[in-house]
């Protein structure tokens, strides 16, 4: 032990701080209490010629930044889709840090290459996905697309004799991405990075159930005349948590010489509890796969995850080499299957979040969410003036709050239901979102966080109810 170590101070004043924030959670405000313009007033310091003590920037900075952080660390964030850190994953992410490895080659990071090699051959296991699969870790399930696009790219073109690293897309056949057309945006950012359009993305009418019917699909492979055809199916989508009929869909894709990609942001995790695994029958068929490990696996962002079927195709979309690279045979080489070249250790917290919890604690983190999922939205359901848009299957389910003025039209509900989501995110005891569906604003519920139990759902339903009985 080092006591004089310049490290020292700021760490440990970093501790305190972060153990404040994290045992402080069930009492604070869930959501961001700071405005914009004190946040800015208070960290828009002018930047000094001289430098100042690190404990002193650290201390001012956990200051200067109060009321400005949201509490999606704790178990009564039900926003997005954004699960919180485990124990073991968040203090291996500061390890991470403190480590300081650039992640892109076993000779930067040896320890961490190995750690990302058994972190795949874990996340297939929990996944159902083949094992012969390749994957890379990417910073989110927005890269882990582009990853898995790019592969396709790669492969589809090369079946017309087309190499599209070397040629680029000038004069390429044009590739379409198929879909049901509840897609979430990260596809058509994917689609504009790898230079194939936003045009290419066409969202096809889906079900009831918000699933892709195979007769529009098949209609519409015979539309594209043998053209590259990309197939994005959902495992999960973004407002009702609908999965596409895996066991259907994709050999009708593949009849048809279509590369199919499964959009599993959070989904995906479905298949690491079996009361949840019939979702996903039939997922391995497909050729790629995306999902996030800042979602359900509860590991510190930045953290997402592909997987690739056809592993030359990913090698050979994402590969580089040059005399000033160092390669070693006998190991996974991270930056030959990752888009990025300087990055950190991402491994790191998922090896240890996996580590932590174990099979049974994945499955029954899975299993908890939901059942809080499905308490929460059906305990809202049951107040006065609430509708019932989407009961959770999974994790995710949709409300709508009704204007009881006499003659209220829909415009009403939408802006009431605003207002309501509003009112309970000022009253600081839950977070929720809202989203637009099927031509009705809902509050989008999510339940994605390991902390979350019986007592956040309770509070949440008292929440919304202070609210409409105040109204």
């Amino acid at each position: 032990m080092n006591p004089t170590s310049p490290f020292r101070p700021a760490l440990e004043g970093a501790l305190s701080h972060a153990l404040a924030h994290l045992d402080h959670l069930e009492q604070q405000p869930v959501g961001a209490r700071a405005s914009l313009d004190t946040l800015r007033a208070r960290l828009s310091r002018p930047l000094g010629d001289t430098g100042v003590p690190a404990t002193q920037v650290i201390d001012e900075l956990a200051a200067d930044t109060a009321g400005g952080i949201n509490g999606s660390a704790g178990g009564r964030f039900f926003g997005w889709v954004i699960g919180g850190a485990l124990p073991a994953a968040l203090a291996a992410d500061w390890l991470t840090s403190a480590w300081d490895q650039n992640a892109a080659t076993y000779a930067c990071a040896p320890a961490v290459s190995v750690i990302e090699e058994i972190c795949g051959t874990w996340l297939k296991q929990l996944l159902g996905l083949p094992r012969d699969a390749s994957f890379a870790l990417t910073s989110g399930c927005q890269m882990a697309h582009a990853t898995a696009l790019a592969a396709a790219r790669n492969a589809l073109l090369a079946r017309r004799g087309w190499d599209v690293e070397r040629d680029g897309l000038c004069g390429a056949p044009p590739i379409r991405i198929l879909s049901g057309d509840q897609f979430h945006g990260s596809i058509t950012r994917a689609a504009r990075l790898l230079g194939l359009g936003t045009g290419a993305v066409i969202g096809l009418p889906v079900n009831q159930a918000g699933q892709l019917e195979p007769a529009a699909l098949q209609q519409a492979l015979v539309h594209s005349s043998g053209a590259p055809v990309i197939v994005l199916l959902q495992a999960g989508d973004l407002n009702i948590g609908a999965y596409d009929c895996f066991a259907d869909l994709i050999p009708l894709a593949h009849r048809y010489g279509a590369w199919v990609h499964v959009d599993g942001a959070f989904g995906l995790w479905a298949n690491a509890s079996a009361r949840y695994r019939h979702l996903l029958a039939g997922v391995a068929q497909a050729d790629s796969w995306a999902t996030d490990g800042h979602k359900w696996l509860n590991v510190p962002y930045d953290s997402g995850f592909a997987f690739i079927a056809d592993a030359d195709a990913q090698r050979r979309a994402m590969s580089f080499e040059a005399s000033y690279v160092a390669r070693n045979d006998q190991v996974r080489e991270p930056k030959d299957w990752n888009p990025e070249w300087s990055r950190r250790g991402r491994g790191v917290a998922a090896y240890a979040a996996m580590r932590e919890l174990g099979r049974d604690g994945i499955e029954a983190m899975i299993d908890r969410c939901c059942a809080a999922a499905h308490a929460l939205v059906t305990g809202i359901a049951a107040l006065p003036g609430v509708e019932l848009v989407w009961k959770p299957q999974v994790n995710q389910g949709l409300l709508r709050f009704l204007d009881r003025t006499p003659g209220a039209t829909q415009s009403d509900h939408d802006r009431w239901t605003d207002q309501v989501t509003n009112a309970v995110l000022a009253g600081g005891e839950a977070l929720f979102t809202n989203t637009s569906w099927r031509g009705k604003r809902c509050m989008r519920v999510s339940v994605c966080n390991w902390q979350t139990g019986d007592a956040d759902v309770a509070r949440a339903v008292a929440a919304v109810a202070h609210v409409l009985r105040g109204a």
